[in-house]
């Protein structure tokens, strides 16, 4: 159900003052044409409210006439930033950018972080970010996480439904995300609750089967058929399975890039107030998914570019996977048991 505008401008206080805003910072609201007008209307309210100087840039939606979706993850090729530089010299000049656009897997992201400017991605709908309001505890946890993954070598995934997937770790940094932004340079997404790295390139291999329940993103679809995916050097070579694995493997096929069958970020949830069952309550074009990114528990896998950790591999074809009932080790430790997270 819809939640009061003052429901709204109470959440983002909390936001904004966990991640540190201050009295007399800049703050650019970024926004386009999905933008919803609840966020922004309130996002507007409490900026000002806690002293901020306030801007707005709103700039046009690009890639719409090449995406199948119109998520905002369902391609990721230039964005309305690309050669905008009188609109990135504004961003790198705010303290605080508050992105209701999308700017993920962007170069322009990447540089405007460099300067110290930090970003929070807001793009879910009202009523999840009121219910998934980041709390100081779900840092700790996932910064716990990031530091058991940065401890370790390898990262080995299995399931009762065939999984048996194995991650040399290494030459990526983990990556945690817990909600807001707390240090200069940082970007986060509320809602969020995970961590994650990249397998060493070109060396993630074994089979990952996604089971029954589990859930194809930015389809945002529950799988009804398994699907199992051949890895070998780092990509999925084979893509097998009835409906649902044809469904996966032409929508890749769109794309003619190789490097979308490349091994993303890996990691688990540890969001408890995101819920496995939320997606099949909104509408698609409602909801990016976080719910079912973030769901305590689940063993997230996607398909794509790695840029976003340093790497070289970009590629306009994304593709998120959170899995349900898995074991997840960090150098033969269980992290993960059947799909409940081992750190309490």
């Amino acid at each position: 159900m819809p939640v009061s505008d003052y429901q709204m401008v109470e959440a983002w206080k909390e936001v904004l003052r966990l991640s540190r805003l201050e009295a007399g910072q800049t703050v650019t609201i970024l926004t386009s044409s999905g933008t919803h007008p609840q966020t922004l209307a309130t996002a507007l309210i409490a900026t000002q409210t806690m002293g901020a100087v306030v801007n707005r840039l709103d700039l046009p939606p690009v890639n719409g006439e090449k995406a199948l979706s119109r998520d905002a993850l369902a391609y990721l090729g230039t964005t309305p930033l690309t050669g905008n530089r009188a609109a990135v010299a504004a961003l790198k000049e705010s303290d605080l950018v508050l992105d209701l656009m999308t700017l993920l897997f962007s170069p322009e992201q990447l540089d405007i972080l460099k300067t110290g400017t930090k970003i929070l991605l807001v793009v879910e709908p009202p009523e999840v970010l009121t219910r998934l309001v980041p709390t100081l505890q779900d840092r700790e946890r996932v910064l716990a996480a990031k530091a058991r993954i940065a401890g370790a070598r390898t990262m080995r995934i299995r399931s009762v439904a065939g999984t048996d997937f194995h991650c040399p770790l290494g030459e990526f940094a983990p990556i945690a995300e817990y909600g807001f932004v707390d240090e200069p340079g940082r970007w986060d997404h509320w809602p969020s609750g995970f961590a994650l790295t990249f397998p060493d390139d070109g060396k993630a291999r074994g089979r990952i089967v996604i089971d029954r329940g589990d859930i194809l993103l930015p389809q945002k679809r529950y799988v009804q058929e398994p699907i199992e995916l051949t890895i070998e050097g780092g990509y999925a070579t084979k893509i097998a399975g009835g409906i649902d694995a044809e469904l996966l493997s032409e929508y890749m096929a769109t794309f003619n890039d190789k490097e979308a069958y490349a091994i993303s970020h890996i990691g688990w949830g540890l969001q408890p107030r995101a819920q496995w069952c939320a997606l099949g309550l909104y509408d698609r074009e409602a909801t990016l998914g976080m719910d079912a990114r973030a769901f305590e528990g689940n063993f997230l896998f996607s398909l794509g570019p790695n840029n976003e950790a340093g790497g070289n591999r970009t590629t306009t074809c994304h593709i998120d996977v959170p899995l349900r009932h898995c074991d997840v080790f960090l150098d033969d430790e269980p992290v993960v048991r059947n799909g409940v997270v081992l750190d309490r």
